[in-house]
């Protein structure tokens, strides 16, 4: 499980690994009492006997259900899942099975670094550097489409990662529109993609998120 975060709206968000589930609800019904249970569209909600509030939200392809037996029973499933973590000169991209990968990638590019000239040294590296990135991102794309898409009709859903601008540009080359339907919402924040960021970006991948709201 990962310290809590600020959460968008107020409160806290915590990732908890699906394994490790049922001890954090014991733990949270010790604290806060019997849980009243709540489906919603795309989460499943906890009221506790004092009136706190935990939004489960399940791991990538995989659904909030109806009830806390089969989120759990959901959460712990080894689905499938592909990873694309990108930034504008690396990438990282990898299939994996519950917590292993079972096939990776990675690789990088050059592209400039931002320069404090003007004028029209600064429109020309602009564009190089522009010119850079794309050449970079059709790359890529290219990984992509050899490690990710032979394996798309296998995967529960596609992670990503990184720069968001570099990871659309990525995805927008039609050599990997087979992994559009499956892209999750959860968009994973990481340092510089490499193996080790890879591997590390499993676990985060497969966790179920708790966003435990500011009390009223």
């Amino acid at each position: 499980m990962t310290g809590g975060r600020p959460a968008a709206g107020g409160g806290r968000r915590v990732e908890v690994a699906p394994d490790r589930l049922e001890r954090w609800l014991s733990g949270f019904r010790d604290r806060h009492g019997d849980l009243a249970v709540r489906p919603e569209p795309q989460r499943l909600t906890l009221v506790a006997a004092d009136g706190t509030v935990a939004h489960l939200h399940p791991p990538p392809g995989t659904t909030a259900g109806t009830d806390l037996d089969g989120f759990l029973a959901a959460a712990r499933e080894p689905r499938r899942i592909g990873l694309l973590l990108a930034r504008q000169a690396a990438l990282a991209v990898g299939v994996a099975r519950g917590g292993e990968l079972e096939a990776s990638k990675v690789d990088s590019w050059y592209v400039q670094g931002r320069t404090a000239a003007g004028g029209w040294s600064q429109q020309r590296f602009a564009r190089r550097r522009g010119n850079q990135a794309a050449a970079a991102a059709g790359k890529a794309a290219g990984v992509a489409a050899r490690v990710l898409v032979p394996a798309a009709d296998r995967l529960a859903a596609l992670v990503t990662g990184g720069d968001r601008r570099t990871v659309e540009a990525i995805l927008a080359d039609p050599r990997v529109a087979a992994l559009l339907p499956l892209r999750s919402a959860r968009h994973l924040a990481v340092a510089t993609p490499n193996l080790a960021v890879l591997r590390a970006a499993v676990p985060a991948a497969r966790a179920v998120e708790i966003h435990l709201p500011i009390p009223t």
